[in-house]
């Protein structure tokens, strides 16, 4: 991420640190007589690099998930409306999963889930709880399926759901901006199974969604275009993107959590990567900045187009020069054959 950056390395972690604690760009411009646009620049290429520390570390299909919480954000920007979704696992609070979209339709919940998907261990329990939004059922179901072969001998695979997968929704009626009612629902699966998955993660005792509310609340409270703490709200949806995944990774890898670091959880200072068994300290923001994420496996292209024509060689007939043949003028002697 700090490659080809001409500024010092300390003002460069310094800006970013503050960004990912809600600090607005123009507090850090005038503290630091930075360009508006240098700060802007080195948002979105810490946003870019925690992207892809969020692809190595936790999209790898190692996590027993257990009990999983997903819910979207209305973002106001300027002459925009935007949505941003998110996903957490509740066990340890780790974010695992967020999008940004100009809609609130069915690719933002898919989009979400394939996310979620990606990081989980395969056929475990799992339970999923989202509000009443009536895209979360389908999206679910369609990303925790496995390819089961049926029948023998030729055809295709069929895709099945996960035996173990449970989804719930909460769906919370208010009256004058105060909750009047809530219920509380299983779009698939077993209540009383989902009831133990809720025990063993420490989640509560019903179905709610109050983990992800207050991750919410964080995401809230730290993106500055959200908290209206800078001049103008949001009006890209990069800046949006990048600012969301700066926020998410340090809150992933950077800062102790409350809730994990009492003396009934771990007793020391704990980040969800920690509960979740990615790395065994609390990282500061410059070795985040600093984590060399491994290139992609080199994969041959894929030829196309026409193939090559195969060279034919035939012992018998005598290959024809690749040189132009030489044609001399009647009574020119040839320099070679005299």
């Amino acid at each position: 991420m700090l490659e080809g950056l001409r500024k010092p390395t300390e003002i460069i972690v310094i800006v970013v640190t503050l960004l990912s604690y809600g600090c607005p760009v123009q507090a850090i411009v005038h503290a630091f007589d930075l360009d508006e646009r240098t700060v802007a620049s080195w948002r979105d290429r810490a946003g870019a690099h925690c992207e892809q520390v969020h692809h190595a570390l936790i999209e790898t299909g190692t996590l027993d998930l257990v009990h999983v919480q997903a819910d979207e954000i209305r973002v106001k920007g300027r002459n925009m409306i935007a949505w941003m979704g998110l996903a957490m696992m509740v066990s340890t609070r780790l974010w695992l999963a967020g999008t940004v979209s100009l809609t609130r339709d069915k690719g933002l919940a898919d989009a979400l889930m394939q996310q979620v998907r990606r990081a989980a261990l395969s056929l475990r329990p799992l339970l999923v709880l989202t509000d009443g939004w009536n895209a979360y059922p389908g999206s679910i179901r369609r990303a925790f399926r496995e390819k089961v072969k049926k029948q023998a001998g030729v055809g295709r695979a069929s895709l099945v759901l996960w035996p173990q997968l449970h989804i719930g929704t909460v769906i919370k009626r208010t009256e004058k901006k105060r909750v009047v009612e809530i219920t509380r629902r299983m779009a698939h699966g077993v209540l009383t199974q989902a009831e133990e998955l809720l025990q063993r993660s420490g989640g509560g005792t019903v179905l709610n969604t109050a983990f992800i509310e207050r991750l919410n609340g964080t995401m809230r409270e730290r993106l500055a275009s959200l908290t209206r703490k800078c001049r103008h709200s949001a009006c890209r949806l990069q800046a949006l993107h990048a600012g969301m995944y700066l926020i998410g990774c340090t809150y992933n890898f950077c800062v102790a959590h409350h809730e994990l670091s009492k003396a009934k959880h771990w007793g020391v200072a704990c980040t969800p990567a920690m509960a979740s068994g990615l790395t065994d300290h609390v990282w500061s923001v410059c070795e985040l900045l600093h984590y060399k994420v491994a290139p992609c496996p080199w994969v041959e292209p894929t030829r196309r187009g026409r193939p090559r024509k195969q060279a034919f060689c035939d012992p018998v007939t005598p290959q024809r020069s690749r040189f132009p043949r030489v044609r001399l003028r009647k009574g020119v002697l040839c320099s070679v054959t005299s």
